[in-house]
């Protein structure tokens, strides 16, 4: 059976592994924004090469936009997890 403070340690450990995956999914976004251009001046012959990229690269920002959301919502309920279980065994030891 594993204890309470055993249960800490995993909830701990699980929140240091999302959060490490959070800041580098963080990084890479802003790795990729800044390849990002706000205004294109493209003549016809560009237009085919380089819209494409700022498409697909736009495409990837949003995707990767949804994970770090749902990666910074479970981070926030593990920790609030974890704060819970640290201030139950400091009241019931």
């Amino acid at each position: 059976m594993v204890t309470i403070q055993g249960s800490l340690t995993y909830l701990l450990f699980a929140w240091g592994a999302v959060t490490i995956v959070l800041v580098g999914l963080l990084i890479y976004g802003n790795a990729l924004s800044t390849r990002e251009d706000d205004e294109l001046y493209l003549n016809s012959a560009e237009q085919v090469m380089m819209a494409s990229e700022q498409q697909s690269l736009i495409a990837k920002m949003h995707s990767l936009f949804h994970v770090i959301i749902a990666l910074a919502v479970v981070a926030s309920v593990l920790f609030v997890a974890s704060a819970s279980v640290w201030v139950w065994i400091g009241f019931h030891s």
